[in-house]
């Protein structure tokens, strides 16, 4: 086969066959540029460069997947784009590089900027031109001028990243840093202990600058604060994780999302364990800050104290109500023993005056004997015992004495001046008391009350219909609506007391248990039929008066008068009189029946039931009120001569 092309690039420099049933291959005139034409470069001055398998197994994976149809799914997102670990090549100190190892994530912005351009200008590689040349050969030249160009490019990355707050702050979040928490810590030590690590945490705080956790002499208020402050603390702190996707490998705007999203995970739990760890620090702290366990025991000691100080209060209390208690009980027991002294002094003197008394009436008794025996001035015992009981004991004691000096008919006078002394003493009482009356009759213009009987008349049942009708007549807003109420009713009844009724009549609900008696009260008298005729049971029924009473002629002198209470009247032309009105003997004539239901009514309703008559009257057939009682009447007269017959 013929030689088609020949490429200086060839080192061996053999000839390139191509089978004949391959196209001809298009020659490229292409030029390397960038790292590619770096590599060129030293392939040419025969510097030998170690090829990176990754590398081209990377490019032979890319080549392939060029060829194919590029599917967005998850899959294919998690084999691509993530940052390389970097086990093997170490990072770079950048604030060592800008000479600031003495201050780091504390260098300001001036002072990154102003040793930037000091370190630029003195490793500057036209300022090293005097390094390469002291080199021996150009292999060495060629190794020292890359060392420094390298040299000069970290120090331009360290700037880079330095002056930029975002990656700055990423970079000082994998700075080298002792995230080790106190655990324990003896009371003595414990500010040395716990004061450098809340220090050192300090750096990733948002607000700045933090409060110190200060000295064992601190006011509260401002360990109040610190704990505060920590207990919300807000850190900026980065955390990058190995794993994570290099959004500038983003091959499109879903894959970059995709990409944030799966950072953003990483970054939310290395987050929640950071404030894990702040938290853990703060309580360590908290339970072990000798400040707060006196504030504690200060509190308990008050607690305590103040419930010390409640029981006794409590118990004092207690011993007072006691205490009062007790001198009630012997105030009352005192005055008791006094009440029990005195009612008996004054029952031993009621006693006394009783015995006195009684002395006294039996002295006059002996003295009146005589008077009474003689029969002098018609006195009687009577008048002596009346004596004894009007006259107190001084009195029968003057009496006494004064008839001791007399005899006989002095003594007789004596008492009967005494006697009429008395009965006069007595009209004048009784008429002062009428004219007390009279005088408040004539004052008042009416009779005065017993303490029985209510100043107010009772409102009937007419009474306080019409006043129920007057009210819905009547309505509110008519003029003088009250006097008209009044006058409807008609039975005089005050202002005042038709307001009370509304107020207290008017509201009473009816009573259900007088329902009946109001029924008999409002039923009319069924109209009784008088029979000439008796049945054999109604005539052995019948006393024997009754019974001749009931064969009497009708024309004799012993009829009795038609009855008008029956509402019959004469039929003459239909027959006799007897036979169409209804006679007393009639009226009066009771059944065996009617007798027996009589006795079982007045049992069922004894003399204390409202209306008694009534239903009595109305459990016996064919009877009247008025015949009831009469029949009732008779039979106790009946009882009462058989018993004084016997």
């Amino acid at each position: 086969m013929r030689l088609i092309t020949y490429s200086k690039e060839l080192v061996d420099g053999q000839s390139i066959y191509i089978s004949s049933n391959s196209l001809p291959v298009k020659v490229l005139n292409l030029e390397p540029a960038g790292h590619a034409f770096h590599a060129a470069a030293l392939r040419l001055v025969g510097h030998c460069v170690e090829t990176n398998s990754d590398g081209d197994d990377d490019e032979k994976e890319v080549s392939k997947e060029k060829e194919n149809v590029y599917v967005q799914s998850s899959d294919s997102y998690s084999s691509k784009g993530k940052k390389k670990s970097g086990g093997d090549a170490k990072q770079q100190d950048h604030y060592a590089l800008l000479g600031l190892s003495h201050l780091r994530y504390l260098a300001t912005e001036d002072q990154i900027r102003k040793s930037y351009r000091e370190t630029a200008l003195r490793h500057h590689p036209d300022k090293q031109a005097s390094l390469l040349l002291a080199e021996v050969n150009e292999v060495a030249k060629q190794a020292k001028k890359d060392e420094i160009e390298n040299h000069f490019k970290a120090i331009q990355e360290a700037y880079e990243v330095l002056i930029d707050p975002v990656r700055r702050r990423i970079y000082d979040s994998t700075d080298e840093f002792d995230d080790e928490v106190p655990s324990d810590c003896a009371p003595q030590d414990f500010f040395k202990v716990f004061g450098p690590a809340f220090l050192r945490n300090g750096r990733w705080s948002v607000t700045q600058p933090i409060p110190t956790l200060g000295d064992d002499s601190t006011p509260f208020k401002e360990v109040d604060s610190f704990y505060d402050f920590w207990y919300s603390f807000k850190s900026w702190r980065e955390f990058p994780h190995a794993d994570e996707f290099d959004l500038e490998q983003a091959e499109s705007r879903d894959h970059k999302r995709w990409m944030e999203r799966q950072n953003a995970k990483l970054s939310e739990k290395a987050r929640k364990e950071e404030y894990a760890r702040i938290r853990i620090l703060v309580d360590n702290a908290y339970k072990r800050d000798p400040r707060i366990a006196r504030r504690k025991d200060e509190l308990k000691a008050e607690k305590q104290r103040k419930k010390e100080a409640k029981i006794l209060a409590k118990k004092a209390e207690e011993e007072a109500a006691a205490r009062i208690v007790e001198e009630e009980r012997r105030r009352k027991e005192e005055a008791d023993k006094k009440a029990a002294e005195a009612a008996s002094n004054q029952k031993k003197l009621r006693e006394k005056e009783k015995k006195l008394l009684r002395k006294e009436r039996t002295r006059l008794r002996s003295l009146s004997t005589p008077i009474l025996s003689g029969h002098l001035l018609n006195l009687t015992d009577d008048d002596v015992e009346g004596l004894c009981s009007s006259l107190d004991k001084e009195q029968l004691r003057i009496l006494c004495d004064s008839m001791e000096g007399k005899e006989g008919l002095g003594r007789a006078k004596l008492v009967k001046e005494k006697l009429e002394l008395d009965h006069k003493l007595k009209d004048e009482k009784e008429d002062e008391k009428n004219i007390q009356q009279k005088h408040s009759v004539a004052v008042n213009g009416d009779i005065p009350y017993s303490s029985t009987e209510k100043r107010e008349k009772p409102w009937t049942k007419e009474e306080i219909e019409l006043l129920r009708k007057g009210i819905q007549k009547y309505p509110k807003g008519t003029s003088r609506r009250w006097e008209v109420v009044s006058e409807y009713i008609g039975t005089k009844r005050s202002v005042e007391e038709i307001l009370k009724a509304t107020k207290t009549v008017l509201l009473q609900k009816p009573d259900t248990a007088k329902a009946f008696d109001s029924f008999l009260e409002k039923r009319k008298p069924a109209p009784t039929i008088a029979s000439p005729l008796s049945t054999r049971e109604e005539m052995q029924g019948l006393p024997n008066g009754n019974v001749a009473e009931s064969h009497a002629p009708i024309g004799s002198d012993n009829s009795p008068e038609p009855s008008q209470q029956s509402g019959g009247k004469p039929n003459s032309d239909n027959g006799p009189t007897a036979y169409v009105t209804t006679s007393n003997s009639d009226e009066d004539s009771w059944s065996a029946v009617q007798e027996k239901a009589l006795v079982q009514a007045l049992k069922t309703f004894p003399k204390e039931a409202t209306q008694r008559w009534e239903r009595v009257s109305a459990a016996v057939p064919g009877k009247t009120v008025g015949q009831c009682k009469k029949k009732f009447a008779l039979m106790k007269d009946n009882f009462r001569n058989k018993k004084n017959a016997v």
